[in-house]
C-alpha cells in the first residue's frame, strides 16, 4: 500500500512538473509565442530543476536589459576555456534579432526542455554544448503588436522588427552601433561556437516548401571546411530533414520577379550574423522558415532542424573542430585574401524546385496586373541556380597595420572581436604604403544609420610612418586575420570605411583665394617644367578642364605643397 501510494504521488509530482514546463506555443495550440518575460521566465525555471542548464546574463541592450544565453553542458561543466580543453562542441543558436520572427525563440524552448527530459536527445548532448540566446533584440521583442508581418500567417502576436534605436540587428555585426551587438561580440569572442544557426522567418515568393536555408558561402572557408560542407555537413542535414518530412530548397533569392528566373546564393557580408561568424571560421546558417506556412509548421520545421545538427554535432563535431583550427591556420599562412566576390553568371547549377504557377491577373484594387502564387498548381520543376562565385577582390596582406593613436576608437572595435594589438612606445620608421580614396558611391539615403560608401576606388602611395607614442599596431600573423583585413582594408563591402568611421578624411580643410593663388600658380607652373607639361596636356584633352579657371587652379594646388597631403588619406597605414 504504501508502495502504491509512493508510486501515485510520483505520478502526480510527474505531471504537475510536466506542466511546468508546456511552453505558451503549445499551450495555445500552435497559435501563439512566447513573450520575453515568459521566455526568460521559461529557462530560469528549467535551469532552477536541472543543473545541467545554466543561464547566463552578458552585458546589456539598447533598451537597457542583459543579453541571456542558455547554457546546456551535460557534465554540468560550464567553463567555456574548460569545455573546449575537453574537446566539446559549442553550437550557438540565435533567436529573435527579428522578433516579428519568432519560430526559433518557442522550437528552442521545446528541444533544450526535451534535450534534459529525454535520454535519446541527452545522448546526442554528451558531446555538445547546446548555448541559446533566447531573444537577441530584446528592444524589439518588448514592442509587441499584431500587425507588422503584414505577410506572415501568425502567431496572434510579436515583436518588432526594429530595436530601440530602430537599428536592424542583422546588419550590425561589424559596425556595432548597438550595446546588443557589442554584448553579442563578447558572447561570440567567449564561447568561440564551432555552429551557429540564426533562425528567421522570410518574405518573397510562394512556394511548398516550410524550411528554406541560408548556408554561408563555401568560398569563405578554407579547403577542408569547405570540403566538409559540401560533402557531408549538407547532404547529411538535407537528408536528416527529409527524413523527417521537412524537405528543403535554398533561400528563395530570385534572379528577376519568380522563382522560375533561377535563384541566387549572393556571398554577403560580414554585416550579417552567419558572415561574421565565418570570420572566425565557424560553419553558419540561417534557418528562413516561409512566411505563410501556418506558424506552428513553421515552429516544428525549425525545431527539427535544429535537431537535426545536434545529431550531425553529435557525429562530426570532433572533426568540426579540427577543421576549424585548419582553417585559422590556412588563412594565417595565405600572402593574400579575397575580401569580394561575384557571380558567375554563366555557371548556374540546375536543382529541383517545388513551387506554385505564377499568374499576372487584374488587380481589384488598383486595376492593372499583379502576381499572383496559384496554389492549386504545384509543380515541380529544374530551376537554375547561381552559386557559383569568382574573386572580385583580393588584397596582398601586409605585415601589419599602424592605426594612430587618435584612432583607439577603431582599436576598441578590433580588441572586441579578438584581434591582438600592440601599443608602441618607442619611436621607430617603417616604410610602407598609404591608400588614398579616389572615390566611392553613396546613397541619397543613410542607410541602418550611415551613408554608406560603396564601389570604393583606392590608390596606393609609398611613404613612411614614424611610430609615436601611444600608436597601435596590428600584426597580421594572426588567427583573426580574416576580420582585420575586412575591417580595415577600406575597399572591402563591410570594412569600417565603408561603414563611415573615417568620414573627417574626406574633408578639405585649407582653400585658397582664386586672386591670390593666381601669381602662387604662375610661379609653380614656371618652377615646375613637369607640372606645367602635365597641366598643358590637360587643357588640351579635356575640353571642361580648358574652359574652367577654378579647376585649373585647383589642380594645380592639389600638385603643390600647399594641398594638405592628408586629405582624403586613410589614415591606417600598410607595412609590408
Amino acid at each position: 500500500m504504501k508502495k502504491y501510494l509512493t508510486a501515485l504521488c510520483f505520478l502526480s509530482l510527474l505531471k504537475v512538473f510536466s506542466q511546468d514546463f508546456i511552453t505558451p506555443f503549445e499551450r495555445s495550440q500552435g497559435t501563439e509565442t512566447a513573450t520575453y518575460e515568459e521566455g526568460i521566465e521559461f529557462y530560469q525555471k528549467l535551469a532552477s530543476h536541472y543543473p545541467e542548464i545554466k543561464v547566463f546574463e552578458y552585458g546589456t541592450t539598447d533598451i537597457g536589459k542583459p543579453l541571456h544565453l542558455v547554457v546546456f553542458s551535460e557534465d554540468r561543466d560550464f567553463n567555456p576555456a574548460s569545455l573546449k580543453a575537453k574537446n566539446k562542441t559549442i553550437f550557438l543558436i540565435i533567436n529573435a534579432i527579428h522578433p516579428g520572427e519568432p519560430d526559433g525563440v518557442d522550437a528552442s524552448m521545446m528541444l533544450l526542455r526535451d534535450v534534459v527530459q529525454n535520454n535519446k536527445f541527452r545522448k546526442m548532448c554528451k558531446n555538445t554544448i547546446l548555448a541559446i540566446i533566447p531573444f537577441y533584440n530584446v528592444d524589439g521583442a518588448l514592442q509587441r503588436n499584431s500587425f507588422s508581418r503584414a505577410n506572415q500567417n501568425g502567431p496572434k502576436s510579436y515583436g518588432f522588427r526594429a530595436n530601440a534605436k530602430n537599428l536592424d540587428l542583422n546588419r550590425d555585426f561589424i559596425k556595432m552601433d548597438s550595446e546588443n551587438a557589442k554584448t553579442f561580440v563578447k558572447i561570440f569572442q567567449t564561447w568561440q561556437p564551432d555552429v551557429q544557426i540564426d533562425n528567421h522567418v522570410t518574405n518573397g515568393a510562394d512556394y511548398q516548401y516550410t524550411m528554406t536555408y541560408i548556408f554561408a558561402n563555401p568560398v569563405l572557408y578554407a579547403p577542408d571546411m569547405q570540403s566538409y560542407f559540401l560533402k557531408e555537413f549538407k547532404p547529411d542535414l538535407l537528408n536528416l530533414m527529409k527524413k523527417k518530412g521537412e524537405e528543403m530548397c535554398p533561400y528563395v533569392e530570385t534572379r528577376k520577379n519568380i522563382p522560375d528566373s533561377g535563384l541566387v546564393q549572393n556571398v554577403r557580408s560580414p554585416r550579417f550574423s552567419h558572415i561574421y561568424a565565418t570570420q572566425f571560421h565557424t560553419l553558419a546558417l540561417v534557418a528562413e522558415t516561409h512566411m505563410l506556412k501556418p506558424f506552428d509548421k513553421r515552429v516544428w520545421a525549425t525545431y527539427k532542424m535544429m535537431l537535426s545538427i545536434l545529431e550531425i554535432l553529435e557525429k562530426d563535431g570532433i572533426k568540426i573542430q579540427r577543421n576549424r583550427k585548419k582553417s585559422f591556420e590556412y588563412f594565417q599562412k595565405q600572402e593574400k585574401l579575397v575580401l569580394d566576390w561575384k557571380i558567375n553568371e554563366t555557371k548556374p547549377t540546375m536543382i529541383d524546385f517545388k513551387g506554385y504557377e505564377a499568374e499576372f491577373v487584374t488587380s481589384n484594387v488598383t486595376g492593372l496586373l499583379r502576381l499572383r502564387y496559384n496554389t492549386q498548381k504545384p509543380y515541380t520543376k529544374k530551376i537554375p541556380y547561381y552559386e557559383t562565385h569568382e574573386p572580385k577582390l583580393i588584397i596582398q596582406k601586409p605585415k601589419m597595420y599602424i592605426i594612430p593613436r587618435a584612432y583607439v576608437n577603431i582599436v576598441k572595435m578590433l580588441e572586441m572581436n579578438g584581434v591582438q594589438i600592440t601599443r608602441f612606445t618607442k619611436k621607430e620608421t617603417f616604410k610602407g604604403f598609404y591608400y588614398y580614396i579616389k572615390d566611392f558611391k553613396t546613397p541619397k539615403y543613410p542607410y541602418e544609420g550611415h551613408y554608406f560608401h560603396y564601389d570604393i576606388e583606392v590608390e596606393k602611395k609609398p611613404d613612411t610612418y614614424t611610430l609615436q607614442e601611444g600608436d597601435f599596431v596590428v600584426m597580421t600573423n594572426q588567427p583573426h586575420i580574416n576580420f582585420i583585413m575586412n575591417v580595415l582594408e577600406p575597399q572591402a563591402p563591410d570594412s569600417y570605411f565603408a561603414w563611415n568611421f573615417f568620414d573627417t578624411i574626406l574633408q578639405q580643410k585649407e582653400y585658397f583665394s582664386d586672386y591670390v593663388f593666381e601669381d602662387i600658380a604662375e610661379k609653380l607652373l614656371a618652377e615646375n617644367p613637369a607640372l606645367r607639361a602635365e597641366f598643358e596636356a590637360k587643357k588640351r584633352n579635356d575640353a571642361e578642364f580648358a574652359q574652367s579657371s577654378s579647376k585649373q587652379l585647383d589642380f594645380i594646388y592639389k600638385n603643390s605643397p600647399y594641398y594638405e597631403k592628408h586629405h582624403q588619406r586613410y589614415p591606417i597605414f600598410r607595412v609590408e
